[in-house]
Protein backbone atom coordinates (compact mmCIF):
# COMPACT_ATOMS: atom_id res chain seq x y z
CA UNK A 1 0.00 0.00 0.00
CA UNK A 2 1.86 3.08 1.35
CA UNK A 3 5.73 2.40 2.16
CA UNK A 4 7.14 5.84 1.17
CA UNK A 5 7.54 8.77 3.55
CA UNK A 6 8.49 12.14 2.55
CA UNK A 7 9.80 14.72 5.21
CA UNK A 8 10.62 18.23 3.68
CA UNK A 9 13.46 19.59 5.88
CA UNK A 10 15.12 22.56 3.63
CA UNK A 11 13.72 25.45 5.85
CA UNK A 12 15.84 27.72 8.08
CA UNK A 13 13.48 27.16 11.27
CA UNK A 14 13.49 31.12 11.28
CA UNK A 15 10.86 30.74 14.81
CA UNK A 16 14.27 28.62 16.30
CA UNK A 17 17.10 31.32 15.95
CA UNK A 18 19.74 31.62 16.81
CA UNK A 19 19.54 27.67 17.42
CA UNK A 20 19.26 27.31 14.21
CA UNK A 21 21.65 29.61 12.73
CA UNK A 22 23.70 26.74 12.17
CA UNK A 23 22.31 23.35 13.40
CA UNK A 24 18.75 21.94 11.38
CA UNK A 25 16.16 22.60 13.75
CA UNK A 26 14.78 19.27 12.68
CA UNK A 27 17.86 18.10 15.07
CA UNK A 28 16.88 20.09 17.93
CA UNK A 29 17.16 17.30 20.70
CA UNK A 30 13.37 16.56 23.05
CA UNK A 31 14.95 14.78 25.71
CA UNK A 32 17.64 12.76 23.96
CA UNK A 33 15.99 12.58 20.18
CA UNK A 34 16.07 15.17 17.61
CA UNK A 35 12.72 16.18 16.37
CA UNK A 36 13.30 14.11 13.09
CA UNK A 37 13.85 10.82 14.50
CA UNK A 38 10.41 10.70 16.73
CA UNK A 39 8.94 11.39 13.18
CA UNK A 40 11.02 8.69 11.51
CA UNK A 41 9.95 6.08 14.29
CA UNK A 42 6.21 7.48 13.67
CA UNK A 43 6.09 6.36 10.08
CA UNK A 44 8.23 2.91 10.45
CA UNK A 45 5.37 2.12 12.81
CA UNK A 46 2.91 2.96 10.41
CA UNK A 47 4.26 0.64 7.95
CA UNK A 48 6.55 3.10 6.06
CA UNK A 49 10.06 2.11 5.84
CA UNK A 50 11.24 4.33 2.96
CA UNK A 51 12.53 7.62 3.93
CA UNK A 52 12.67 10.39 1.72
CA UNK A 53 13.95 13.61 2.69
CA UNK A 54 14.48 16.68 1.37
CA UNK A 55 17.16 18.60 2.87
CA UNK A 56 19.38 21.99 1.96
CA UNK A 57 22.47 23.51 2.60
CA UNK A 58 23.95 23.42 6.32
CA UNK A 59 21.30 20.16 6.75
CA UNK A 60 24.27 17.64 6.57
CA UNK A 61 23.55 16.23 9.99
CA UNK A 62 20.49 14.58 8.49
CA UNK A 63 22.43 12.36 6.68
CA UNK A 64 25.12 11.87 9.37
CA UNK A 65 22.29 11.08 11.97
CA UNK A 66 21.01 8.35 9.98
CA UNK A 67 24.05 6.45 9.19
CA UNK A 68 26.60 4.29 11.31
CA UNK A 69 29.14 5.96 13.41
CA UNK A 70 31.73 3.38 13.59
CA UNK A 71 33.99 5.32 15.56
CA UNK A 72 31.21 6.62 18.36
CA UNK A 73 29.96 2.80 18.37
CA UNK A 74 33.34 1.10 19.10
CA UNK A 75 33.87 3.13 21.88
CA UNK A 76 30.89 2.58 23.71
CA UNK A 77 30.69 -1.41 22.78
CA UNK A 78 30.21 -3.19 25.95
CA UNK A 79 29.06 -0.57 27.81
CA UNK A 80 25.69 0.36 29.07
CA UNK A 81 25.73 3.61 27.28
CA UNK A 82 25.03 0.96 24.13
CA UNK A 83 21.31 1.14 24.97
CA UNK A 84 20.79 4.46 23.80
CA UNK A 85 21.44 3.78 20.19
CA UNK A 86 18.75 0.81 20.54
CA UNK A 87 16.49 2.84 18.67
CA UNK A 88 18.64 4.66 15.67
CA UNK A 89 19.76 1.10 14.94
CA UNK A 90 16.57 -0.23 14.87
CA UNK A 91 15.77 3.08 12.39
CA UNK A 92 18.59 1.85 9.94
CA UNK A 93 18.01 -2.09 10.47
CA UNK A 94 14.69 -1.63 9.10
CA UNK A 95 14.43 1.62 6.82
CA UNK A 96 15.93 2.51 4.00
CA UNK A 97 16.97 6.49 3.49
CA UNK A 98 17.33 8.75 0.44
CA UNK A 99 17.79 12.58 0.34
CA UNK A 100 17.81 15.17 -2.51
CA UNK A 101 18.35 18.81 -2.04
CA UNK A 102 15.90 22.16 -2.26
CA UNK A 103 18.12 24.66 -3.86
CA UNK A 104 15.60 27.36 -3.26
CA UNK A 105 12.83 27.59 -0.58
CA UNK A 106 9.71 28.54 -2.24
CA UNK A 107 7.20 26.98 0.27
CA UNK A 108 5.92 23.32 1.29
CA UNK A 109 4.32 22.79 -2.02
CA UNK A 110 7.32 23.65 -3.55
CA UNK A 111 9.54 21.56 -1.05
CA UNK A 112 7.13 18.50 -1.86
CA UNK A 113 7.43 18.36 -5.87
CA UNK A 114 11.02 18.48 -5.06
CA UNK A 115 10.66 15.14 -3.35
CA UNK A 116 9.14 13.71 -6.14
CA UNK A 117 12.31 12.06 -7.93
CA UNK A 118 12.63 9.99 -4.50
CA UNK A 119 8.24 9.36 -4.35
CA UNK A 120 7.88 8.31 -8.48
CA UNK A 121 4.04 7.18 -8.82
CA UNK A 122 2.89 6.50 -5.97
CA UNK A 123 0.25 7.51 -2.72
CA UNK A 124 3.26 8.65 -0.08
CA UNK A 125 3.01 10.37 3.38
CA UNK A 126 4.54 13.94 4.40
CA UNK A 127 5.78 14.61 7.99
CA UNK A 128 6.69 18.00 9.14
CA UNK A 129 8.99 17.05 12.06
CA UNK A 130 9.11 20.22 13.84
CA UNK A 131 5.16 19.06 14.91
CA UNK A 132 5.80 16.05 16.95
CA UNK A 133 2.64 13.81 17.50
CA UNK A 134 2.32 11.21 20.14
CA UNK A 135 -0.97 9.15 21.21
CA UNK A 136 -0.63 7.04 24.66
CA UNK A 137 -3.44 5.77 23.96
CA UNK A 138 -3.18 3.56 20.81
CA UNK A 139 -1.73 4.24 17.17
CA UNK A 140 0.10 6.80 15.99
CA UNK A 141 -1.17 9.75 13.80
CA UNK A 142 0.37 8.15 10.93
CA UNK A 143 -0.71 4.89 11.25
CA UNK A 144 -4.60 5.93 12.16
CA UNK A 145 -3.96 8.16 8.68
CA UNK A 146 -2.48 5.00 6.54
CA UNK A 147 -5.46 2.49 8.06
CA UNK A 148 -8.04 6.15 6.70
CA UNK A 149 -6.20 5.87 3.24
CA UNK A 150 -6.77 1.69 3.11
CA UNK A 151 -10.93 2.45 3.23
CA UNK A 152 -11.04 5.83 1.15
CA UNK A 153 -7.71 5.37 -1.03
CA UNK A 154 -7.53 9.54 -1.47
CA UNK A 155 -5.95 12.18 -0.17
CA UNK A 156 -6.21 12.78 4.00
CA UNK A 157 -4.64 15.77 5.78
CA UNK A 158 -4.58 15.74 9.72
CA UNK A 159 -6.76 18.60 11.32
CA UNK A 160 -7.09 20.13 15.33
CA UNK A 161 -9.05 22.79 16.44
CA UNK A 162 -7.06 25.98 17.25
CA UNK A 163 -8.13 28.87 18.67
CA UNK A 164 -9.60 31.23 16.09
CA UNK A 165 -7.19 34.07 16.92
CA UNK A 166 -4.38 31.92 15.55
CA UNK A 167 -5.51 30.97 12.46
CA UNK A 168 -3.26 33.19 10.79
CA UNK A 169 -0.31 30.21 10.93
CA UNK A 170 -1.85 27.41 9.16
CA UNK A 171 -4.27 26.15 6.61
CA UNK A 172 -7.69 26.16 7.50
CA UNK A 173 -10.37 23.51 5.87
CA UNK A 174 -14.22 23.60 5.94
CA UNK A 175 -16.07 21.10 4.70
CA UNK A 176 -18.86 18.59 5.58
CA UNK A 177 -18.72 15.64 8.37
CA UNK A 178 -18.72 12.42 6.76
CA UNK A 179 -17.70 10.39 9.91
CA UNK A 180 -16.42 10.60 12.97
CA UNK A 181 -13.79 12.93 13.25
CA UNK A 182 -14.12 12.87 9.62
CA UNK A 183 -14.94 15.87 7.20
CA UNK A 184 -14.57 16.00 3.51
CA UNK A 185 -13.42 18.74 2.05
CA UNK A 186 -14.75 21.79 0.43
CA UNK A 187 -12.98 24.86 1.30
CA UNK A 188 -9.18 25.56 2.22
CA UNK A 189 -7.11 28.93 2.74
CA UNK A 190 -4.05 29.36 3.47
CA UNK A 191 -2.87 31.71 6.33
CA UNK A 192 -6.56 33.48 6.48
CA UNK A 193 -7.21 36.34 9.45
CA UNK A 194 -9.55 35.42 12.29
CA UNK A 195 -12.48 37.02 10.24
CA UNK A 196 -11.60 35.57 7.26
CA UNK A 197 -11.70 31.85 8.20
CA UNK A 198 -13.55 29.16 7.10
CA UNK A 199 -13.86 27.53 10.72
CA UNK A 200 -10.73 26.83 13.61
CA UNK A 201 -9.85 23.54 11.77
CA UNK A 202 -6.38 23.73 11.18
CA UNK A 203 -4.14 21.34 9.09
CA UNK A 204 -0.87 20.33 11.06
CA UNK A 205 2.35 18.18 9.62
CA UNK A 206 0.78 14.76 8.55
CA UNK A 207 -0.60 14.50 5.28
CA UNK A 208 -1.03 11.65 2.85
CA UNK A 209 -0.76 12.37 -0.74
CA UNK A 210 -1.99 10.70 -3.82
CA UNK A 211 0.64 10.98 -6.59
CA UNK A 212 -1.25 13.21 -8.81
CA UNK A 213 -1.03 16.18 -6.35
CA UNK A 214 2.55 16.74 -7.84
CA UNK A 215 0.35 17.55 -11.55
CA UNK A 216 -1.26 20.13 -9.19
CA UNK A 217 1.75 21.05 -7.54
CA UNK A 218 3.18 22.20 -10.99
CA UNK A 219 -0.19 23.91 -11.82
CA UNK A 220 0.07 26.28 -8.83
CA UNK A 221 1.02 29.81 -9.06
CA UNK A 222 3.22 31.13 -6.35
CA UNK A 223 1.86 32.82 -3.92
CA UNK A 224 2.76 35.43 -1.34
CA UNK A 225 6.55 36.24 -0.97
CA UNK A 226 6.87 33.81 -4.26
CA UNK A 227 6.19 30.23 -2.26
CA UNK A 228 3.91 27.80 -3.71
CA UNK A 229 1.63 26.73 -1.76
CA UNK A 230 0.06 23.17 -0.90
CA UNK A 231 -2.84 24.36 0.84
CA UNK A 232 -3.58 25.62 -2.88
CA UNK A 233 -2.96 22.63 -4.97
CA UNK A 234 -5.01 20.62 -2.21
CA UNK A 235 -8.19 22.67 -2.33
CA UNK A 236 -7.82 21.82 -6.08
CA UNK A 237 -7.59 18.27 -5.44
CA UNK A 238 -10.57 18.65 -3.75
CA UNK A 239 -12.99 20.02 -5.80
CA UNK A 240 -11.54 18.08 -8.72
CA UNK A 241 -11.51 14.45 -6.51
CA UNK A 242 -11.79 14.30 -2.59
CA UNK A 243 -10.04 15.40 -0.01
CA UNK A 244 -10.57 14.11 3.50
CA UNK A 245 -9.55 15.60 6.67
CA UNK A 246 -8.92 13.99 9.86
CA UNK A 247 -9.26 15.27 13.36
CA UNK A 248 -6.61 12.53 15.22
CA UNK A 249 -6.80 11.07 17.93
CA UNK A 250 -3.35 11.70 20.26
CA UNK A 251 -1.34 15.12 21.18
CA UNK A 252 1.05 17.31 18.61
CA UNK A 253 3.52 20.07 20.11
CA UNK A 254 4.53 22.89 17.94
CA UNK A 255 8.38 22.68 18.32
CA UNK A 256 9.40 25.41 15.85
CA UNK A 257 8.38 27.69 18.37
CA UNK A 258 9.78 27.59 22.21
CA UNK A 259 7.11 26.99 24.23
CA UNK A 260 5.88 24.12 21.67
CA UNK A 261 9.08 22.77 22.20
CA UNK A 262 9.72 23.04 26.09
CA UNK A 263 5.76 21.67 26.33
CA UNK A 264 7.10 18.29 23.98
CA UNK A 265 9.95 18.23 26.27
CA UNK A 266 8.80 17.98 29.43
CA UNK A 267 5.97 15.33 27.77
CA UNK A 268 8.35 13.38 26.63
CA UNK A 269 10.43 13.54 29.91
CA UNK A 270 7.63 12.70 31.72
CA UNK A 271 6.31 9.88 29.65
CA UNK A 272 9.02 8.04 27.83
CA UNK A 273 12.77 8.76 29.40
CA UNK A 274 12.15 8.40 32.86
CA UNK A 275 9.79 5.21 32.21
CA UNK A 276 13.02 4.07 30.03
CA UNK A 277 11.01 3.78 26.45
CA UNK A 278 13.49 7.27 25.24
CA UNK A 279 16.28 5.28 23.17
Amino acid sequence: MIKKCLFPAAGYGTRFLPATKAMPKEMLPVVNKPLIQYGVEEALDAGLNEISIVTGRGKRALEDHFDISYELENQIKGTDKEKYLVGIRRLLDECSFSYTRQTQMKGLGHAILTGRPLIGDEPFAVVLADDLCVNLDGKGVLEQMVDLYKKYRCTIVAVQEVDPSETNKYGVIAGDEIGDGLIRVRDMVEKPAPEDAPSNLAIIGRYILTPDIFKLIEETEPGKGGEIQITDALLKQAKDGCVIAYKFKGQRFDCGGAEGYIEATNFCFEHFYKTGKAY
